[in-house]
């Protein structure tokens, strides 16, 4: 199962805070992944078409459970993408228009609502069950393993601002984007996306995110880690090599009989020892040497091959 399937089944399984507030989620989900069409004069027909399962439980449920309508449910497989796709149809019957209106897709006029409607969304619960609904229906949360991403797919840019407005007023920004003909409500910031998830009541999904973020972080760490060694012994062998041409070239010029013991001592050190730090290789000098004493060596062996 997927993680956006994951959020899905368990914000389905959230109990409503108030009596309203299973009448926002089916709205919302109606909303999201509902096709309204006409039947007739004053006749009209709710399509539902979804992938996931967690869609389709709640969306029977809650529409016998308060609606009291009767639905049609047709279950096909989908042979190339091998995936189950799951068909709820409220055909036209007597109260349907009624409903349509309790779900805030109509007006009393008959017109369609083009953005969220404020009778669902009247209390703070029922907002939060909306907004519950409208992940359900058609949210996506990427495998936070991964990239931090949340987006909602819904049709009309109307609909999209006033869903990513509501969402916004949870204090989570969230953000429009058009999609082929549709539109994302979006949300990139880990923070955000677990403070919405918090908000909603997926508490199980935003532990996944911690802990992935948890393992993601030691990761980049690691990583990190790893990088800069790999980029101290780059550097170090590059130091090491400049020296041992510094000597080679000593011993050219006939310098390397003259030098001073130190400056011997280092040399030969070097040779016995071509790939170690400076570090490393003050650790074998007898006493101990220092990095910053190695160095000042290697600087007077420069300079006498300026002089």
């Amino acid at each position: 199962m997927s993680f956006s399937a994951e959020v899905r089944d368990e914000l389905s399984r959230q109990e409503p805070a108030c009596e309203y507030c299973d009448l926002a989620t089916l709205a919302a989900l109606a909303r999201v992944c509902g096709t309204l069409s006409l039947a007739g004069s004053g006749r009209y027909r709710l399509q539902i078409a979804t992938e996931t399962g967690a869609v389709a439980r709640t969306m029977i449920g809650l529409t016998h459970k308060i609606l009291k309508l009767k639905t049609e449910f047709t279950v096909r497989r989908s042979v190339l993408h091998k995936v189950r796709n799951y068909l709820i149809a409220l055909p036209d019957q007597p109260d349907l228009a009624k409903a349509l209106v309790l779900l805030g897709i109509l007006d009393r006029q008959g017109n369609l609502v083009r953005g969220v409607p404020h009778h669902v969304v009247a209390r703070p619960c029922c907002k939060l069950a909306y907004i519950r609904g409208a992940l359900i229906a058609g949210g996506f949360i990427a495998d936070p393993r991964g990239d931090f991403h949340l987006e909602i797919a819904v049709q009309g840019e109307e609909f999209a601002r006033a869903l990513a407005d509501l969402i916004g007023s949870l204090g989570v920004p969230a953000r429009v984007n058009a999609r082929r003909g549709a539109f994302a409500v979006y949300i990139k910031s880990a923070e955000d996306i677990k403070r919405l998830l918090e908000t909603v009541g997926a508490s199980r999904s935003v532990a996944e995110i911690d802990e992935a973020r948890s393992v993601k972080s030691v990761k980049n760490d690691v990583n990190r880690r790893v990088n800069a060694e790999l980029a101290n012994q780059t550097r170090s062998a590059g130091a090491a090599q400049r020296q041992l041409e510094l000597i080679a070239e000593l011993e050219a010029r006939g310098l390397r009989d003259g030098l001073p013991q130190a400056l011997e001592d280092f040399c030969r050190l070097r040779e016995a020892h071509p790939d170690l730090s400076l570090r490393d290789l003050g650790e074998l000098a007898d006493p101990p040497l220092s990095k910053s004493a190695l160095y000042h060596r290697v600087l007077r062996l420069e300079k006498l091959l300026d002089s």
